[in-house]
């Protein structure tokens, strides 16, 4: 069974959670967006949205959170949270 990586960050304001399918376009990566930014996801929240998309977890999965800065060579610079974990999809095909 493949594993992708599921990856979740603030864009426009908004959580946005995809699934990454490394080889083919972003635009085309599966995505949803939650409401305004300002509450982060539950996980029962995330897992909804995995499923909706086709894809639940790997077999002991935690999300990871780390940080990284806006501008990489500037201590002054806005942090921005990446959240991430190992899914499969639903029906163990490529999605």
């Amino acid at each position: 069974m493949r594993t992708y990586t599921a990856q979740m960050s603030i864009r426009n304001g908004r959580w946005c959670l995809y699934v990454a399918l490394m080889g083919g376009p972003v635009s085309q990566w599966p995505e949803h967006t939650f409401g305004p930014a300002s509450v982060v996801p539950t996980p029962a929240e995330r897992s909804r949205a995995l499923a909706a998309l086709g894809f639940v977890f790997t077999a002991g999965a935690e999300w990871a959170w780390e940080e990284y800065s806006e501008r990489p060579d500037d201590d002054a610079s806005p942090v921005r949270l990446l959240a991430s974990v190992q899914v499969w999809s639903r029906d163990g095909g490529a999605p």
